[in-house]
């Protein structure tokens, strides 16, 4: 059994990665994730590894695309600005059906924007990003340990559906210092017979490509990938539930606003309002199950956001519109504050819900 270590969440990440299996890094840097590309350029020569610092993140992402066809299990990180330049190829993989592991550790925008935590780019990572019909699956990690523990289930879960994976952290996350208990060396990974290691002239070729020319090819294979999609939906949606038994106010939050809100909902208990908390630890398949069954008896929801609010959309698809939902956020890298939290809570509790 491994013992705890005091770890930055961007080490914890690299260091959780290369024990998953992870042997080939390409990234460029940015901040507030450099640290994680620093850990890997000192710790992958030390274990045969590679690791690469590209030309840009454009570069970045196609090497992560070429290694990934071998068969490997490859990784790259970055912020915001960074990955909007990554967009391009990951639909790419998405498009070949490729499996990998892709970081943010969110800043402010749009633009530059800021070096601040943000969680504005929920839209981007949920919603596709790039061109075409595709998804991610989305993990978000709201501590330390979960920055490590994600993204061995990230690496799992692409693998096992071939589609790339995304870990979706905050700058507060990413520079933040907690103990973690790093997971086991992983020994054992799936077999990939779409990898492109050479027939050994004892099977077919294997082509990895995501250009269709003939229209009824590219609608089939769409077809089969959003089927892939719905048992994604159907068996991969987590969550954490805090006091929603009897909650009539829901808080929905997740990464470092749901540590917040976690504080605020104790606090309402405290002063006897029935408050509870539903943190999405995949933002892709969003946990829309207990979201729904809530909106039965809830007066209504607050999204807890480090955005101008993008999540609201999906708690609203989640009940059908059925009770309203409010935003309590802040943006530019401000974190919104218990209080600010607890004042919202009071707001709706009163029947006050703008």
């Amino acid at each position: 059994m491994s013992e705890k270590v005091l770890m930055k969440g961007n080490e914890a990440i690299a260091e959780a990665a290369i024990r998953a299996g992870c042997r080939h890094y390409f990234g460029y840097p940015i901040t507030p994730q450099t640290e994680l590309a620093a850990y890997m350029a000192k710790r992958m020569p030390k274990i045969g590894g590679v690791f690469l610092q590209a030309e840009s993140e454009i570069a970045a992402i196609n090497m992560v695309y070429g290694v990934s066809s071998a068969g490997k299990r490859v990784m790259t990180s970055s912020s915001s600005p960074g990955i909007s330049l990554k967009q391009e190829g990951i639909s790419y993989m998405a498009g070949a059906d490729l499996p990998g592991l892709i970081v943010n550790v969110q800043r402010g925008g749009p633009g530059l924007g800021g070096i601040q935590p943000s969680q504005s780019d929920y839209f981007q990572a949920t919603k596709g990003g790039g061109h075409g019909d595709y998804h991610l699956i989305v993990l978000t990690p709201a501590s330390v340990q979960e920055m490590a523990d994600l993204t061995s289930l990230a690496f799992d879960l692409s693998d096992k559906y071939r589609v790339p994976a995304m870990l979706l952290a905050d700058g507060t996350l990413g520079q933040m210092m907690e103990p973690v208990m790093l997971p086991e060396p992983q020994t054992e990974f799936p077999e990939k017979p779409w990898a492109l290691t050479g027939t050994k002239m004892q099977r077919k070729h294997n082509i990895v490509n995501s250009l269709y020319l003939s229209p009824e090819e590219l609608e089939r294979t769409n077809i089969e990938r959003f089927e892939r999609y719905e048992k994604i939906k159907a068996n991969e949606a987590r969550y954490e539930s805090f006091m929603t038994e009897d909650a009539e106010i829901c808080v929905v939050a997740f990464g470092i606003a749901a540590r917040i809100s976690k504080n605020a909902v104790i606090a309402a208990r405290k002063e006897g309002i029935k408050a509870g908390l539903i943190r999405p630890i995949t933002v892709w398949p969003f946990p829309e199950k207990p979201i729904a069954e809530l909106s039965h008896r809830v007066k209504g929801f607050i999204s807890v956001e480090l955005s101008m609010g993008q999540m609201t959309e999906d708690i609203q698809l989640a009940q059908h519109c059925l009770r309203p939902t409010m935003l309590c956020s802040r943006a530019g890298g401000i974190i919104p504050s218990p209080d600010e939290v607890l004042g919202a809570i009071r707001k709706m509790q009163g029947g006050n819900q703008s």
